[in-house]
């Protein structure tokens, strides 16, 4: 009990602040590239369809490292890619923040494009060729008609994508490493201090894991919880 209290005392919070910060930046990114890409794949044809859908899941069925790997590739410094963006825009990609941001914005957002797709697929079509017939543009449409009738299908993809972007670290420890107060995520402090036999560190860091997962399982209840109930009063 001591031992546990004296590591709560010295905890260094930083991988919670990171993990939470990569989190919501790599959610934002995916809920826009998401509906995007769901909303062109919902439009397009059969055979084109299956190409992107194929494309766009890719990063769910591949291993976290594999993806890492090729990430790592793409934006190594070394590579065309990564050396363009660091002498044109001084950006580096390889062990920086911005590479867990990356990291968790392509393995999660499969997560939400296939959340968005099915929602924008259960939306009912006389919706919207009854704004069509009042006069509205497709922008407008799409925002103030399928949006909101896909909403639930979208706000749980939203909070899925948040919980594998917080939860991330094949591909995160890859391309940006495990860098103490700059990359380390919560799912890398665990990794890091098991290695080194604190098990007790490990279970703290566990605990607090669970409980964002419980909070993010109860949110999405309840947003479950008003997604029946909007469907039995229809």
């Amino acid at each position: 009990m001591e031992n546990l209290m004296e590591i709560l005392k010295g905890l260094d919070f930083s991988p919670l602040f990171i993990s939470l910060k990569t989190g919501v930046v790599a959610t934002v990114v995916c809920f826009f590239l998401g509906i995007f890409a769901a909303r062109r794949v919902v439009k397009a044809k059969p055979r084109v369809k299956a190409v992107l859908d194929g494309l766009f899941t890719l990063p769910m069925v591949l291993p976290p490292t594999v993806a890492g790997f090729f990430l790592l590739l793409i934006f190594s410094t070394r590579r065309p890619v990564g050396g363009f963006l660091l002498d044109t825009f001084g950006i580096k990609v390889v062990q920086t923040w911005l590479g867990c941001i990356v990291a968790a914005s392509v393995i999660s957002f499969p997560l939400m494009y296939r959340n968005a797709r099915a929602a924008f697929e259960q939306v009912d079509p006389n919706l919207i060729y009854a704004a069509r017939t009042l006069g509205m543009s497709e922008r407008k449409i799409f925002w103030r008609v399928v949006i909101p009738s896909a909403g639930p299908g979208v706000a749980s993809g939203t909070i899925l994508t948040f919980a594998r972007a917080l939860g991330e670290y094949g591909a995160t420890s890859m391309l940006a490493g495990n860098i103490a107060g700059k990359t380390s995520t919560i799912a890398q402090k665990i990794a890091s201090v098991i290695q080194n036999g604190d098990y007790l560190t490990a279970g703290v860091w566990a605990v607090i894991i669970i409980i964002i997962a419980l909070v993010i399982i109860f949110v999405m209840n309840i947003v479950s919880g008003k997604k029946m109930k909007n469907f039995r009063r229809w």
